[in-house]
């Protein structure tokens, strides 16, 4: 079945915009009418906007109201679909990873990983991969060692050469010296993790003479990015992007550096404060429905993402062109000497502790790193030790838990979040997810207008000036008193 779609994909991707678009409406159509027959809460939310017997217009579907990261988290159960057509296969459930936003929890159905495997080597075949090389993985979710293949995707279709995974957690010269002895031919990590990989192998003198490209994820990529790595070793950077909720949702060009949009997968709106989809170089919030998500449907989600609409590519392909995608950026920590790491706290360790729905971690001193939690209820003081005990032990060596612990609330959110402190001997820094509420485009500064760049800061730079990891609820202006780290874009709800 992978290799069916695989075809359909070869031949859809040269339509027409027009043709596209008249063919996920007709996808749109049989996912809308399954959700408002098996999810009660859509069939309350759609009355009098949506009939089934009308033929479905995108005209309609703007009127559709939108599904936010808060409410899916919360209302789980209310999303799901009382009956998931036998076809899609076997239904499993999700969670995302909640390092730069809200964990949430979701249902996939095998389909939806057919999908996934299909768009995995459309990507493999667009940018013309050697399959026989090494694949070198560094994500939060890898685990270090070699393995047989590349993954699901080429399993049991096509042979490939080994993959070698590492962890995030590790210092970044030491995944540069990991790198050096692997020499693999394609390296998959986050920008953020990458580019300082290339610093360090510039200053080090550091080759990778095998590598041939660089596949990046998860974070917003920027020109100098893409300049370090080609000044380090020669190769180019492919940037995909994805969620875990949602599957592929754009693949970079083969022939640019600009996405185009997964249409047969996924429909993806960039829209503007008013809901109007945007024209080509404006930038609005992106809103997706995945095509195939009949477990849980998930209509026109908003995924927490801001995103600029492309012209139509010069290639040829009428997929939607996505230009950039704003407001990605995984948190670093930098010790005194220097050494960067990306720690990996695990939301699911952090749930165990106590429901903890939100949390995020934040420099506000040269020597102090606190974590903001949202947990409905509060903590007990066991439950604090045990969230600070887990915390620690992902950090690196030098950083120490504070005296004590700050038990104000905190004004600034609808919710009450408690300040956990982590102080340091050493200078620690961490780098915030910049992003702005919802419908709160015309406030984003211009941090968020522009690739972001990570980079080291005093707790005190314009960049603290608007911050999010994990709230994804409405902010107030910081009182005067609060860290400039707390000054926060206010969003309507």
């Amino acid at each position: 079945m992978t290799l069916a779609l695989l075809h359909q994909f070869e031949q859809s991707q040269w339509l027409d915009s027009q043709h596209i678009r008249m063919l996920q409406i007709q996808q749109l159509d049989g996912l809308l009418a399954h959700a408002f027959e098996t999810v009660p809460r859509y069939r309350q939310q759609w009355a009098g906007v949506y009939h089934r017997k009308r033929p479905l217009t995108y005209d309609t579907v703007l009127q559709l109201p939108y599904v936010s990261r808060v409410t899916l988290q919360s209302e789980f159960e209310a999303f799901k679909s009382a009956k998931v057509p036998s076809s899609h296969g076997k239904v499993q459930e999700g969670r995302t990873s909640g390092s730069t936003a809200a964990p949430v929890r979701f249902l996939t159905t095998q389909l939806s990983g057919v999908y996934w495997n299909a768009l995995t080597l459309r990507d493999h075949l667009w940018h013309r991969r050697d399959l026989n090389q090494t694949l070198a993985v560094i994500r939060r979710e890898s685990s270090p060692g070699r393995y047989a293949g590349w993954g699901s995707a080429t399993h049991g279709i096509v042979k490939t050469g080994p993959s070698v995974g590492n962890t995030i957690g590790a210092d970044a010269n030491e995944l540069l010296d990991w790198l050096a002895s692997e020499n693999p031919g394609y390296l998959l990590t986050y920008p953020s993790l990458v580019a300082e990989i290339a610093r360090l192998a510039i200053a080090r003198g550091v080759p990778l003479p095998n590598l041939r490209e660089i596949r990046t994820l998860a974070e917003s990529v920027n020109e100098e990015t893409r300049a370090l790595c080609r000044l380090a070793w020669g190769v180019p950077i492919t940037d995909l992007y994805s969620a875990s909720e949602a599957g592929y949702l754009a693949l970079q060009c083969p022939d640019h550096e600009h996405y185009h949009v997964m249409a047969e997968s996924s429909l993806v709106e960039v829209l503007d404060d008013s809901g109007t989809p945007c024209e080509p170089g404006q930038v609005g919030r992106v809103v997706v429905t995945p095509l195939h998500s009949f477990a849980m449907p998930l209509i026109r989600y908003d995924i927490g993402d801001y995103g600029e609409v492309g012209e139509a590519c010069p290639c040829g392909r009428g997929l939607p062109v996505l230009r950039r995608i704003l407001g990605r950026v995984r948190n670093t920590l930098i010790t005194a000497d220097g050494k960067r790491y990306w720690p990996a706290f695990g939301t699911r360790a952090l749930m165990e502790v106590a429901p903890v729905t939100q949390y995020q971690f934040v420099q506000t001193a040269a020597d102090v790193v606190e974590a903001r939690l949202v947990a409905p209820g509060g903590l007990t003081a066991t439950q604090e030790g045990l969230f600070r005990e887990r915390v620690m032990s992902k950090l690196p060596k030098g950083i120490e838990v504070a005296d004590r612990l700050s038990r104000e609330d905190s004004t600034q959110c609808q919710r009450q979040v408690r300040r956990v402190h982590f102080r340091s001997r050493a200078r620690a820094v961490a780098h915030l997810t910049l992003a702005a509420g919802r419908r709160a485009r015309s406030r984003i500064p211009a941090a968020l207008r522009n690739p972001l760049r990570v980079r080291p800061h005093a707790p005190d730079s314009a960049d603290n000036q608007t911050a999010r990891c994990a709230c994804e609820f409405a902010h107030d202006p910081a009182p005067a008193s609060a860290p400039r780290a707390y000054a926060a874009v206010k969003s309507t709800p």
